[in-house]
């Protein structure tokens, strides 16, 4: 699978950054969309919502692979770091990073380390329970 060892919560990082320095003026609070609701409102989408649920989403998927049986944990646990890291220092240094939106895609990072780190953790308690019934067996 391609994406093992690839840190997908750069992808939102990435956006977000693109559309800071590269077009200057445009507000996280600026609509994308406006969704009519049944109860006769109005949902406005805005940029940073958007930024947000790709994040989510992303988060997801990095949750299906720190799930998996097979693979890099510790390689994807010192990327998620190197992520969450990142986030965390470009939010406290960089003045256009100083946003909501910014500051809950980096709660998010923290959320996929933590989330890792958890999996991994029960997973390998896991296989050592196996292994210890498994050598317990009689008659195998």
């Amino acid at each position: 699978m391609f994406l093992i060892g690839f840190p997908l919560l750069i992808i939102p990082l990435a956006i977000y950054n693109m559309i800071v320095f590269l077009t200057p003026g445009v507000l996280w609070t600026d609509k994308v969309a406006t969704v009519a609701m049944p109860s006769q409102s109005e949902w406005p989408i805005t940029f940073g919502d958007v930024v947000i649920a790709i994040a989510l989403f992303l988060l997801f998927v990095e949750g299906l692979k720190a799930s998996r049986a097979a693979g890099k944990p510790m390689l994807d646990h010192f990327l998620s770091m190197l992520v969450f890291l990142a986030a965390l220092a470009e939010f406290l240094l960089v003045k256009e990073a100083a946003t909501s939106t910014f500051a809950v895609i980096t709660a998010i990072c923290l959320v996929d380390l933590a989330e890792g780190l958890a999996i991994s953790g029960r997973a390998a308690r896991h296989r050592r329970t196996i292994e210890r019934l498994e050598a317990q067996a009689p008659g195998q």
